[in-house]
């Protein structure tokens, strides 16, 4: 009954993919499997690392993280295309019920992370899922002088390139915990009939 963890990102410069690597982190310290999925932009060849999401991981997953760069406060147009085409998804109802989290990069402290997290939860929720933020208890969230806030994981570059501060990396450990453990108490909750 090992819950399996859709990442599915895009990252042009490494940032949201080390993000990505730390959410993966964890979940498997929370019993899950990480599937790291990923989409290519416009004329980008795909990743050489991971694999190309396909529709069929959303029916599959028990849970998904989705990961972006700041486009103006908004997901990557990659991460969008993406959606537009998961309508026979959201019809069948493939998402719902599931808990979901969201993660996002800047260059900047106000490049408008907070406001990208928020509107990639958008399409999350139209399909129903159950959207898993990160509470104050956190100590990372209330130390943290770079990313990281209760909408998700983020990380700011400030010039440092995409090495992710301490606090930015316990950040996006703690929510692939969180999104894990919701999935697998709803999966065990529906396995056993009570949901």
């Amino acid at each position: 009954m090992i819950p399996q963890i859709l990442i599915l990102y895009y990252s042009r410069n490494g940032a949201t993919q080390r993000l990505a690597d730390a959410i993966a982190t964890g979940v498997v310290q929370a019993g899950g499997e990480p599937l790291l999925r990923t989409v290519a932009g416009p004329g980008e060849p795909a990743s050489a690392r991971d694999l190309m999401v396909e529709p069929s991981d959303l029916s599959l997953c028990d849970g998904l993280i989705m990961g972006s760069p700041v486009r103006f406060g908004h997901m990557a147009s990659a991460l969008q295309q993406f959606w537009e085409t998961s309508s026979p998804q959201w019809l069948r109802g493939e998402l719902q019920g599931k808990p979901a989290g969201v993660f996002t990069s800047g260059s900047s402290m106000h490049s408008g992370q907070e406001a990208t997290l928020l509107s990639m939860g958008v399409p999350l929720l139209h399909h129903g899922m159950l959207l898993c933020g990160i509470p104050y208890t956190e100590p990372a969230i209330q130390q943290t002088q770079a990313g990281g806030s209760p909408y998700g994981a983020s990380h700011v570059e400030h010039g440092r390139g995409p090495h992710l501060s301490e606090h930015e990396l316990q950040i996006a450990i703690t929510l692939g915990q969180r999104v894990t453990a919701a999935a697998q108490a709803l999966k065990s909750s529906r396995e056993q009939g009570l949901i």
